[in-house]
């Protein structure tokens, strides 16, 4: 392959972010875990405090940043903003 992926691997260091964000995606006790309690569910994923403070942002260019994959950031916020009333999931 000559061309550059279109967006790269998630490194390994990004595992308790990406784990997060599949669990916000499609795990519906995970998502109400986070849901009433953001904190505690990051600290227990084992997050560091720059991916917490990138999910708490919600700022894609930051989670990105940090080794989050794409599709991820955009399906879990997609959820959460379902699951808050923001937007019915059924539109997408």
């Amino acid at each position: 392959m000559s061309e550059a992926p279109h967006y790269p691997f998630p490194p390994a260091r990004a595992y308790a972010l990406n784990r997060c964000l599949y669990g916000l995606k499609g795990d519906d006790e995970f998502r109400v875990r986070y849901l009433a309690d953001p904190e505690a569910t990051m600290t227990a994923l084992g997050m560091s405090e720059d991916d917490r403070a990138a999910m708490r942002s919600g700022d894609r260019q930051a989670l990105v940043a940090r080794g989050a994959h794409p599709l991820l950031v955009f399906l879990a916020e997609l959820r959460l903003r379902a699951e808050r009333g923001q937007t019915p999931y059924e539109y997408f």
